[in-house]
């Protein structure tokens, strides 16, 4: 082969190669975060330090290439998925990344609200309106409002949550108009939509959103949650962790580095995330001695036993521990001894 055609079948191969990098596939590919400790990131007023650490751990996620599908192909600890399995119908990239910003928003408060309460402190709320957290393919609002809108008045009336715009909206008819005073990306509109039947075998009509509660926590002392742009609920078990600790004189690390992940309700129960197997790989990375996971109640295919089977596979001494509830994280690090170096 002569130098001239090696160089050309060079300059193919590397043109090909680059192209591959840009042109996207249906797929998004999943692949292990990090561990981030959240002292730096959670600030109580006057709150206590801690000698251990508390980190929230994250899946990494990206539209596939040629390049990144294939490597994931091949690889145990990443994962592919169709478009349609992360985003919904009719979503873009930018409603998807407001939506986690907007349940990553709604973590964080349910955190301060769990934490303070079993802190022994008031809580309170400002509500404000709602946002637009979804909008359902084929009713009025599509097309006509994205994700994120923040949704200030209904029929020229404010309201003060979103079980409030429910109620009303519920009160109409299909083909009654409502308008909706809105606010996207700082600029305020109306826009007016009929209300359509949801479906053939129900009287009940809408607009074709779920809307959020555009609510201020308050607090005392005040708390800041700088979680910048990581998206989605998963923190929430870890959020409120975090917060609890910084609140209260005993600090309940005992000196170890705890990972962890699920979402937490209002009322302190703990859910199932995705990606279980990726975090408890940053966590090791990370070197976490302990790691709580969603016991889901005991379920078979729980995050708990998918992460004990992980924990496994790669050979970590990490712990494990499976919590249903808040007060089960508590308790286990009640009970849990000093950590000697």
């Amino acid at each position: 082969m002569s130098k001239k055609t090696s160089f050309r079948i060079t300059l193919l191969a590397a043109v090909l190669i680059l192209a591959s990098a840009f042109y996207y596939l249906p797929y998004y590919v999943t692949k292990p975060g990090m561990a981030k400790e959240l002292s730096p990131i959670i600030k109580v007023d006057g709150g206590y330090e801690e000698e251990g650490s508390f980190m929230l751990t994250t899946v990494r996620m990206g539209r596939a290439n040629i390049y990144s599908y294939l490597v994931a192909k091949y690889s145990k600890y990443q994962e592919i998925f169709p478009v349609e399995a992360i985003r919904q119908e009719n979503e873009t990239d930018e409603d998807y990344t407001n939506r986690q910003l907007h349940m990553m928003d709604s973590s964080k408060t349910n955190a301060i609200e769990v934490a303070y309460k079993k802190a022994g402190l008031p809580v309170n709320y400002d509500y404000k309106g709602v946002y637009v957290l979804q909008v359902v393919p084929g009713m009025p609002a599509d097309g006509k409002l994205v994700a994120g809108d923040h949704i200030l008045k209904l029929d020229g009336k404010k309201f003060v949550s979103s079980s409030d715009f429910i109620e009303y909206v519920s009160s109409k008819k299909a083909g009654e108009n409502v308008t909706l005073s809105i606010k996207r990306k700082s600029k305020p509109r109306d826009v007016t939509l009929p209300l359509k039947q949801f479906d053939k075998t129900s009287e009940r009509a809408g607009i074709g959103i779920v809307p959020v509660d555009d609510k201020k926590i308050k607090v005392n002392p005040k708390v800041t949650v700088n979680s910048e742009e990581i998206g989605g609920p998963s923190a929430g078990l870890m959020f409120t962790l975090e917060i609890y600790n910084q609140l209260n004189k005993e600090d309940i690390t005992k000196g170890y580095e705890i990972a962890g992940t699920g979402t937490i309700s209002s009322d302190g129960t703990i859910g199932p995330i995705g990606g279980i197997e990726q975090k408890i790989i940053a966590a090791d990375k990370a070197h976490a001695d302990l790691f709580f996971a969603p016991n889901e109640n005991g379920a078979k295919g729980s995050n708990f036993r998918a992460a004990v089977k992980t924990a496994k596979d790669i050979g970590t001494g990490m712990k494990i521990i499976p919590v249903d509830t808040f007060d089960d994280a508590l308790k286990y690090l009640e009970k849990l001894k000093e950590k000697t170096s």
